[in-house]
């Protein structure tokens, strides 16, 4: 299939992204950006009138997307919610390896920098953390799982990997991903044991 080359708006948005996820918000300047998406400096102010933090909004909230779509991915409606869990996290852990710890979440190192300094860019980072949220936990509770326990478990899983995330980084190791893998699915696999149980005892 042809491949429609990306636009110098879509080269802008991509490069940005992976800059932001691998040397921060703060730590990437705009001709830095204009310049790896050999882009000339002018167009990233035609396209973003708003300069760096309207940009930054748009790379949030399109990287978000992107990411979330591994949810959909993983769990795969049918599935069973323990394995997806596991292979979920796994994944995680095999593109921190294959990327020498460089790559982790598009989101949290924005996040970490920009929340207590810009509301704007705080709410795009809230907008997407909730939506991976919600989709989870769709996920979870077409797994079987009681809606507010499947929402506790998405929350849950979401703290552990981004904490995990940080720790893989600076340990130069996927283990803490890994037990943060075992542990979110030994949840899932409790919180649907009693989900059938309740069931069962219901129709006792």
């Amino acid at each position: 299939m042809h491949r429609v080359p990306a636009t110098t708006k879509d080269r802008i948005l991509e490069r940005s992204a992976e800059l932001f996820r691998r040397q921060g918000y703060a730590g990437t300047g705009v001709k830095q950006i204009v310049a790896e998406a050999s882009a000339p400096f002018g167009s990233l102010y035609h396209f973003f009138p708003g300069g760096k933090q309207q940009l930054g909004e748009q790379v949030i909230r399109r990287s978000g997307a992107l990411y979330g779509e591994l949810i959909d991915a993983f769990f795969i409606p049918g599935s069973d919610a323990e394995s997806a869990t596991r292979a979920f996290f796994a994944a995680a852990a095999e593109t921190l390896r294959e990327t020498d710890y460089a790559d982790a979440c598009p989101i949290a190192t924005v996040a970490l920098e920009v929340s207590s300094t810009s509301e704007r860019m705080r709410l795009a980072c809230a907008e997407v953390f909730s939506g991976w949220i919600d989709a989870a936990a769709e996920r979870l509770v077409a797994g079987g799982l009681p809606r507010d326990r499947a929402r506790e478990l998405a929350i849950s899983m979401l703290a552990s990997l981004e904490g995990a995330f940080v720790l893989a980084r600076a340990l130069r190791s996927t283990e803490p991903v890994e037990v943060a893998g075992t542990a979110a699915a030994a949840s899932v696999r409790a919180a649907l044991d009693s989900a059938r149980a309740s069931a069962a005892r219901r129709e006792a």
